[in-house]
């Protein structure tokens, strides 16, 4: 199948463009902007998402944030205290969008890093832009990296489960387990690939088998509790997911339901792995316990299209993401290689 393009987001005209992923697959609209008030309402819309994609997003929000302060000349006093003071108010705007993905966190100090070293500079915005590009670039080189690591868990053709969304809609390159999807693909090791839905709101059903069918790697989908009779049939070969943050220890949060994945993959000695990039480890936390898991509105699972499928005043149970013991993950790959537990990324 011939690949169409298409692209998460860029940076064009001191404008960021992105593709509201809350269409697809139905619809492709993209959308220009300069606020970064728009941009953190993406990513709390699940518009702009993915953890790497998130981080690079934040950065760009936060150069758009002091685009139209920057003074023409050598800044006074007072207008470095409103510059700092929108930035400052740009940074926790963005802090407060998504509590779980740790590469939001991780962008967000790299800018304030440089905000506070340049503050004083007359071009502060193109200071800031181009530090936002080198950390969207520097993850497009990751995901070449991590799909090029992850050939080496291929020892034949095979079929692989994914769940949730890893690729181009969700990082600045071509994905991270996608990426590796993607790339063992091209070197003829893919036989087929096994897409779970993603419940509630069908990351996979919608953007996984949008990237799987622009790529033209063959594909089925299927309900997240179809897993363990696929499994058991046989018809999987390894499982590979993403990550939002990792622990030093290796515990992995991820998109609701990879726990699941990670317990039926073992009983069934079927390898699991987690794919991220570096910056998706967290080195503040030791463990998963540590890791703040975000709970979505109940009106993500009770509606579809704005309609109720259900009794509207339901209670419902809505984690965004589970943790995924370190035990139970067979390797993590990071553009630095391929990691077996026990893990201790301090080393």
């Amino acid at each position: 199948m011939k690949q169409t393009e298409y692209f998460s987001l860029k940076f064009v005209d001191d404008k960021l463009i992105f593709l509201d992923q809350t269409k697809l697959p139905l619809k492709e609209i993209y959308v220009e902007t300069d606020s970064y008030e728009r941009i953190a309402e993406a990513i709390e819309r699940l518009e702009i998402r993915g953890a790497p994609l998130i981080g690079i997003a934040a950065a760009y929000a936060l150069a758009l944030s002091v685009k139209n302060q920057s003074p023409s000349k050598s800044p006074q006093r007072g207008d470095l205290n409103e510059i700092t003071l929108i930035f400052n108010t740009a940074c926790q705007r963005l802090l407060l969008t998504r509590p779980t993905a740790v590469n939001l966190f991780w962008a967000v100090e790299e800018m304030k890093k440089v905000f506070e070293q340049k503050n004083n500079s007359n071009d502060i915005y193109q200071i800031l832009a181009k530090k936002a590009i080198e950390i969207h670039k520097k993850d497009e080189e990751y995901c070449e990296r991590i799909g090029r690591k992850g050939l080496t868990l291929f020892k034949q053709k095979s079929n692989v489960l994914t769940h949730c969304n890893t690729g181009k809609l969700a990082t600045g390159g071509i994905g991270t387990a996608f990426g590796i999807i993607k790339t063992a693909f091209e070197n003829g090791l893919i036989n087929h690939v096994f897409a779970d839905e993603t419940r509630p709101l069908f990351q996979g059903l919608r953007l996984t088998a949008f990237e799987l069918e622009k790529n033209g790697i063959p594909f089925s989908l299927q309900t997240d509790s179809s897993a363990a009779e696929l499994m058991k049939q046989g018809k999987v070969d390894l499982v590979i997911t993403g990550a939002d943050r990792i622990a030093l220890n290796g515990d992995s949060a991820n998109k609701i339901g990879t726990y699941n994945l990670a317990i039926i993959a073992n009983y069934h000695n079927i390898p699991f792995y987690i794919a991220a990039p570096s910056t998706t480890i967290d080195k503040k936390i030791s463990t998963g316990e540590e890791i703040k898991i975000e709970y979505r509105n109940k009106n993500e699972l009770i509606y579809s299209e704005d309609h109720p499928i259900t009794l509207e005043n339901l209670n419902a149970f809505t984690p965004a993401f589970d943790v995924t013991p370190s035990h139970l993950i067979s390797g993590i790959i990071t553009e630095e290689g391929v990691f077996t537990f026990p893990y201790n990324f301090l080393q």
